[in-house]
């Protein structure tokens, strides 16, 4: 039998890409376990070795039959069926809290671990360690540029009630300003939107959308529209990391209530 035979691998090389395959999915499960993620350090371990396994298990695993002449062999038969089966992994990953999902990165990272496996148990070293490198630059580096993007498209709620007296509401906006308080768009309702009966007929009340680099400048300005009698109360809801209500009025200490 020649040793260059396609269809025969030797123990060694077969430890070392099982080897290969359990450290290139433990560098990407490491920064999954690192970010608190559910699927971490052992799952992509698991995933990325158990796919490398079924990927030299469908290249070598038959080589007995290579030679018969009614079998015919297909290295990818057994590989396909990890890019499709793993899905029920990656769903296992994904959370869902009202209109907040989490977990889709996680999933995904599962995904790319397999792929990953099947790469280095065919033996196509290259492409699994580059895709290896892009995935780790793609959740380290783009995840912090993607949230310092983000901040500044987040928008933010923020309710008033003023008094329906001409200039407030720019005397509102310039205030925001100052603290650089964006306002996307305003919303005018007579009367208190809240349902409160004791609401006087002369009060309007407001319903902004902001954007703010930071979080702090809002909360800020809202403390000075109060301050300065401005509004009557104001209430918004501050989109953080975790989702935080802010509720500030006349006869009101700030209070922060968590979910």
């Amino acid at each position: 039998m020649p040793a260059t035979d396609i269809w025969h691998i030797t123990p060694w090389e077969l430890v070392v890409r099982m080897v290969l395959a359990a450290v290139l999915g433990g560098i990407i499960g490491f920064e999954r376990e690192w970010s608190n993620h559910a699927a971490g350090f052992r799952t992509h371990i698991q995933v990325c070795l158990g796919s490398a396994s079924i990927m030299l298990l469908s290249i070598y695993g038959f080589s007995e039959f290579v030679d018969e002449t009614n079998v015919r062999v297909d290295p990818a038969r057994l590989s396909a069926q990890v890019i499709s089966g793993i899905g029920f992994l990656g769903a296992g990953a994904i959370l869902r809290n009202g209109n907040m999902i989490k977990g889709l990165t996680t999933a995904a990272s599962i995904w790319v671990v397999a792929a990953i496996g099947l790469c280095v148990g065919a033996g196509f070293f290259i492409g699994a360690i580059t895709c290896t490198v892009i995935v780790l630059v793609n959740l380290f580096l783009f995840n912090k540029w993607e949230k310092i993007w983000i901040k500044k498209r987040r928008f933010h709620e923020i309710q008033m009630v003023v008094s329906d007296e001409p200039g407030k509401l720019d005397l509102i906006i310039s205030k925001l300003r100052e603290y650089d308080v964006a306002v996307v768009n305003v919303k005018m309702l007579h009367g208190d939107s809240s349902g409160n009966e004791k609401s006087e007929q002369s009060d309007v009340a407001l319903l902004l959308s902001v954007t703010a680099v930071q979080t702090d400048q809002c909360l800020r300005a809202m403390e000075e529209i109060i301050s300065l009698n401005i509004a009557k109360s104001v209430e918004a809801t501050i989109k953080r990391d975790v989702s935080a209500k802010l509720d500030i009025s006349e006869n009101k200490n700030e209070t922060v209530s968590m979910p």
